[in-house]
């Protein structure tokens, strides 16, 4: 009776760590404590699962040579998978969980000896190995590409960036008629709940970001792939699986299987969760096996357990084979350099393409970056968005500042906060200098770029219309815009004063304030690009800098 209560153990395990999971991203976000003022800190280790992933820390080893503060955690996983397997996978992956729980419902394509064969061992299980390998050996050649597969990579930016944004705007369209009804007790109960949504799940701004639809389409079609074949990203994409597989291979707790008690009822098979043959008259394969106790429950016969120090025949490594291995190792040297021809990481970079505060040098950026999405959800204008073609394809869905949708708010180091690897290191408010008071005398601030103007687009310059909207928005003190006035004609000849506003380019940091606020919509006149910024040696345009 106990061995059948193991599938129960494992979905409270589940359970509990895919709603701290979500918890957890649900508090990756700025919300206001009422009467609190000063620095804008994160109260939560919102880092948490990613310091626990092992193949973030290996990956970010080899890549920048280092491993970054608090990625030691991954030895809490990888540890108790050279004895236990890949309990992992089974217990506590949250993407796993999701897709057990989607492939759980009822699809014709999964039933009876359909569904049997479907979870039966398959060869294309190896590509994750083949995924892993060349992840590894790009990360040696310096890119953390393999952040676009991580699982917690995925499901961050994935729910993160569309999905929560979808269902911020979803419940706020709900509770709008409700809080603006013409019936008081209606119209108080509308607000009340929308105040106890805004103070747990509901993020304090609608935001909205680059991409989000297809990153939503694309996290969609991963569950419903598992309809199909059950877990089939864990089973034949996931590095992070594949990973955890090498190293159970060493694991002392292995599957035991009676075969006087087996009859051949496939029912442990039938709810196999990672395709490991559990089924009797075969070896079982312990790489591939996710411990999520199945076959454990479902054996009518209790003939199936898991026992330490076992000593029976089975599959212990993937079977990968040569060639696949030397693609894998092949395709991870080769990708690196062809994802890097058009990237722009010398002068020809693109001039828009602005970093976070506290980003490292393009090269070392691409390095550490897992393309995570944390610190675009964290940013509390929305600023940061995922590139697209900006950085080339070696810089796909890597941080971008975008200064017409939200600019960096200049008391703000949240992005640096919650970045897992060191892509973006972690500063204060007085290492970045932007706030009046705090920053560094001995020091000069960071910068992400430099504002420049466009006269025939601005307003004062092209029209002679007065506008000083941008010198009012500009945030540094003493402001990097200031205002001469100069004596110009209007249409009709007539002679006025107006003032003018210039930049000046030793107090600029590239916050892109006075490009958010240009009340020129369609091309600014005012605009940041990325020459100045202080994490590029070769970028810096000052003579004489201040």
């Amino acid at each position: 009776m106990a061995r059948s209560r193991l599938p129960l153990f494992r979905r409270i395990s589940q359970i509990f760590f895919l709603l701290l999971f979500i918890g957890l991203l649900i508090f990756t976000a700025l919300r206001p404590t009422p009467g609190a003022a000063g620095d804008i800190e994160m109260r939560a280790p919102v880092r948490l699962f990613f310091e626990w992933d092992p193949l973030v820390a290996l990956g970010n080893a080899l890549a920048s040579h280092s491993l970054y503060r608090g990625l030691l955690l991954s030895l809490v996983i990888l540890l108790p998978t050279l004895f236990l397997g890949r309990f992992f996978c089974g217990w506590i992956c949250p993407l796993g969980t999701l897709q057990q729980f989607v492939g759980s419902w009822h699809s014709e394509s999964k039933r009876g000896k359909r569904r049997i064969e479907s979870n039966r061992y398959k060869r294309w299980q190896t590509i994750k190995y083949v995924v892993l390998i060349a992840g590894l050996v790009a990360a040696f050649f310096g890119s953390m590409a393999i952040g676009w597969l991580d699982p917690f990579s995925l499901l961050v930016r994935s729910l993160g960036l569309s999905i929560l944004p979808a269902f911020n705007y979803a419940v706020r369209a709900s509770l709008w008629p409700f809080e603006h009804s013409h019936i008081a007790f209606v119209r108080s109960a509308g607000e009340d709940l929308h105040s106890a949504l805004q103070a747990t799940v509901l993020d304090f701004r609608q935001t909205h970001f680059q991409q989000g639809v297809f990153l939503g389409v694309l996290f969609v079609l991963i569950l419903v792939a598992s309809l199909r074949v059950t877990r089939l990203w864990c089973r034949s994409i996931c590095p992070l699986g594949a990973l955890l597989g090498a190293v159970s291979r060493w694991s002392v707790l292995g599957l035991h299987k009676d075969p006087v008690a087996c009859d051949r009822c496939n029912l442990c098979l039938l709810h196999c969760q990672g395709g490991d043959d559990p089924i009797g008259g075969v070896p079982w394969r312990k790489s591939e096996c996710v411990m999520c106790m199945n076959c454990v429950g479902s054996c009518p016969h209790s003939g199936i357990e898991f026992r330490f120090f076992r000593k029976e025949k089975e599959i212990l490594s993937p079977d990968l084979g040569r060639r696949r291995a030397v693609t894998g190792l092949a395709a991870g040297a080769v990708v690196v350099p062809l994802m890097r021809a058009n990237t722009g990481l010398g002068k020809d970079r693109n001039a828009r393409l602005l970093r976070p505060p506290g980003a490292l040098d393009e090269p070392d950026f691409l390095a550490r970056c897992i393309r995570c999405g944390e610190c675009m959800k964290v940013c509390p204008n929305n600023a940061l968005q995922p590139t697209l073609d900006q950085a080339g394809l070696a810089g796909l869905w890597t941080p971008t500042l975008v200064p017409r949708i939200g600019y960096c708010e200049p008391s703000c180091v949240l992005c640096s906060e919650v970045c897992p690897t060191g892509a973006i290191w972690q500063i204060t408010p007085r290492e970045k200098g932007w706030v009046v008071g705090v920053s560094q005398s001995n020091s000069r601030p960071v910068r992400l770029g430099t504002a420049f103007y466009d006269r025939g687009h601005c307003l004062p310059w092209a029209m002679a219309t007065e506008c000083i909207v941008c010198e009012e928005w500009c945030p540094v003190s003493p402001k990097a815009i200031y205002i001469l006035e100069a004596q110009v004609a209007d249409a009709s000849g007539k002679a006025k004063t107006l003032k003018q506003p210039y930049i000046d380019p030793g107090r600029c940091v590239g916050c892109g304030a006075c490009e958010y606020a240009c009340p020129i919509q369609d091309h600014p006149a005012v605009y940041v690009t990325s020459i100045g910024e202080s994490r590029s040696p070769s970028s810096q345009i000052l003579l004489n800098p201040k």
